[in-house]
Formats: C-alpha cells, sequence, structure tokens
C-alpha cells in the first residue's frame, strides 16, 4: 500500500528541467536542491575576498554575478555519476576561497577578457581554478591554458558534469 508520503520521495529523485538528468544527480547528490540559498555564507567569501590583497596589492573583483553563484552552488563538491561524453569527468568543489591566492591570475584574464571576474571554485584536487565573470560566464584555469566553460553556471555544471570538450580562450 502506498500512502501519499511515498510520492515527495519519489519526486525528489527525478531531475529538475533546469538541468539535465546526470547533472541534476551530481547537484541532488552533493546536497542541493531547488532554492538552495546561503546569502550569509557567500556575504563571508565576498568579505575575505575583499580584504585579501596578494603582496604585489593585486584584489580580487566581487559582483552580484559571483555572489549569487556562491549563495546557491557554494561549498557544495560535485561528482558526475556517468562518464565523460569527450573529455572525464572531475570532481567541482565550489569554493571560492580556493582562489583566494589567484587575484592577480584572474585579474589578469578578466583584463584579457575586458570584464572582472572572480574565483568559483576547482576542479580536481587543485588541478585548476574555476572562475565567473560579472556577466555569470565561467572559466576554467589550469596548467594547459585557459578554457570557457559556459554562459552561465549551469551551462559550465553541464560542461563539466557530462565531459563536454570545453572551448579554450585564445588571445588576440
Amino acid at each position: 500500500m502506498h500512502n501519499r508520503t511515498d510520492v515527495p520521495a519519489q519526486q525528489s529523485r527525478t531531475s529538475t528541467t533546469r538541468f539535465p538528468v546526470a547533472v541534476d544527480a551530481a547537484l541532488r547528490d552533493a546536497g542541493w536542491q531547488p532554492g538552495r540559498w546561503d546569502i550569509r555564507q557567500a556575504e563571508e567569501w565576498a568579505d575575505a575576498l575583499r580584504s585579501h590583497a596578494s603582496p604585489a596589492g593585486h584584489q580580487h573583483a566581487v559582483f552580484p554575478a559571483a555572489v549569487e553563484a556562491w549563495a546557491e552552488f557554494g561549498g557544495l563538491t560535485l561528482t558526475s555519476p556517468a562518464p565523460g561524453r569527450q573529455i572525464a569527468t572531475a570532481t567541482v568543489r565550489i569554493d571560492p576561497i580556493s582562489g583566494l591566492h589567484l587575484a592577480r591570475t584572474l585579474g589578469d584574464l578578466g583584463r584579457a577578457l575586458a570584464t572582472e571576474v572572480a574565483p568559483l571554485g576547482e576542479e580536481g584536487d587543485g588541478q585548476a581554478v574555476l572562475a565567473i565573470d560579472n556577466e555569470g560566464r565561467v572559466y576554467s584555469i589550469d596548467h594547459t591554458g585557459d578554457w570557457y566553460l559556459g554562459s552561465d553556471i549551469d551551462r559550465a555544471l553541464e560542461t563539466l558534469m557530462t565531459g563536454a570538450q570545453p572551448s579554450r580562450l585564445t588571445s588576440g
């Protein structure tokens, strides 16, 4: 016999229309749910980034698109349940403090892109830093170069969790 309490449990494992099934599953396994919003934590990260300066005086940019991404996804560690389509999927940790000491690197990327860039998190065990610009576009920076992951955090998580090949940023 099924009672009404079974229905929400079943619905909680179904995908939202916002994300593909594999991305939705990775998010939910990490503790995300629609409506998640921890603005207090996001503001603490914003304050920590604003107050940090590199030895040469470089400072982080903090702007609404970054704070909103931190509030919704901050603190999550995502692992894809599926194999990658074109490249291997990576564990993703949304934690802007992982980029605390990269103010110059992120500032340089922002200047090259004619925008501001803030830290978002990291891929793997620090193999790449994730960054977000003031339009909400997301990038990955690793030892091989700079990569465009998507027009917003949703598309970027889709790229990362499905193993889609990101686009390499080129200079000039």
